[in-house]
């Protein structure tokens, strides 16, 4: 098990990775973030917007099944948005340079990432 700053230290060890950040979707609120690239506060608050946007779309639709991860590919980057499956409201948000990572990698990390945190 990982405390917030050990995950997100163990996800920029990553080929091309850029930052991270444990995010509180109920709040917007950033609890924990590593690197550098990006005004993190702010990715975070945006991205709670997203994360809820999606919540509501499945509950529109029906869809009893959880959110694995959201992936946001941009010219020059991959973000992806990892849920907390323990801890639900929390996400981690990894930024990804998209000509240096392996973007398999990238949501593998995530994943392992996510599963070893303990607040």
């Amino acid at each position: 098990m990982a405390n917030i700053n050990d995950s997100l230290a163990k996800l920029l060890e990553l080929d091309g990775a850029l930052c991270a950040a444990v995010v509180d979707a109920n709040s917007g609120m950033v609890l924990g973030k590593a690197g550098s690239g990006l005004d993190l506060d702010l990715a975070a608050a945006g991205n709670t917007e997203v994360v809820r946007a999606k919540m509501k779309t499945m509950k529109s639709l029906g869809l009893s099944d959880a959110i694995e991860d959201i992936l946001i590919t941009l010219g020059k980057q991959y973000h992806v948005i990892r849920p907390v499956v323990s801890k639900p409201g929390i996400f981690m948000y990894l930024v990804l340079d998209k000509l240096r990572a392996n973007l398999a990698l990238g949501r593998r990390a995530a994943q392992d990432a996510e599963q070893a945190l303990e607040f």
